[in-house]
């Protein structure tokens, strides 16, 4: 049974394009939906919420997830990808090794910020890495003429940055944690604070003027709100 936008609590960005700000972390997840197929972007940060991730978007689209993407490697953002069992599974180059080889610090780092020890545990041992690695760009085809555009612009908030452009009126641009809305960015020890500026330079080539652009955590923002911010990130790091 499909339901409508508003009967969900997700919010619709443009045609068939929403997402949802989960609890606690206030991370976002995406959703597109095209006639064949529907991409999910961020999978949330534990195996019960990607369950709820997946039941909701299927109620909103009318099918299956059939398309995962990841834009970093950040234990909010992926922990829940093993509730997609059966997706196309997509993430930058050089983000199947971070979540083979990090996942001792990825179960830490979530337990340091308040999730279950339990369910940390459960969700990185049955972590599923992506299959498809982006370098530059890969076009995904969802059917009725939605094409969808990954980009691998990072390195930036980390060394496996995807954003997700979405064709439309608006385009719409999910940025990951490359843009961040109700907070300071944040620049852990996986960051490279001297790429982060030219990272959000080709996220807004890709996206233009006005394009509706969604951070990682907070509102959507537009194009003004980015450039600002990557402006404060030259400044706070000190690279034109």
């Amino acid at each position: 049974m499909t339901v409508t936008w508003e009967e969900s609590g997700w919010e619709r960005v443009a045609a068939g394009v929403g997402r949802c700000r989960l609890p606690v972390w206030d991370c976002t997840a995406g959703l597109v939906a095209g006639a064949d197929g529907v991409l999910l972007i961020d999978a949330g940060s534990s195996l019960a919420e990607g369950v709820r991730l997946r039941t909701e978007a299927q109620a909103l689209a009318g099918h299956r997830v059939t398309h995962l993407a990841l834009t970093h490697p950040h234990f909010d953002h992926v922990l829940g990808a093993a509730a997609f069992a059966g997706a196309e599974v997509y993430g930058a180059v050089g983000l199947d090794a971070a979540l083979a080889h990090g996942r001792g610090e990825l179960r830490a780092d979530a337990v340091r910020h308040g999730l279950d020890p339990r369910a940390a545990e459960e969700a990185v041992d049955a972590l599923i890495r992506p299959r498809h690695l982006v370098s530059g760009e890969w076009t995904l085809d969802l059917g009725g003429g939605r094409q969808v555009l990954l980009a691998n612009v990072g390195p930036g908030h980390t060394a496996h940055d995807l954003v997700v452009l979405v064709p439309g009126e608006p385009e719409v641009v999910f940025c990951g944690d490359l843009v961040e809305e109700s907070g300071e960015p944040q620049a852990g020890p996986d960051a490279a604070p001297s790429h982060w500026p030219a990272a959000l330079d080709r996220l807004l080539e890709l996206g233009g003027e006005d394009a509706a652009y969604v951070p990682g955590h907070g509102a959507v923002v537009d194009a003004a709100f980015v450039r600002a911010q990557r402006e404060a990130l030259a400044a706070r790091f000190g690279v034109s």
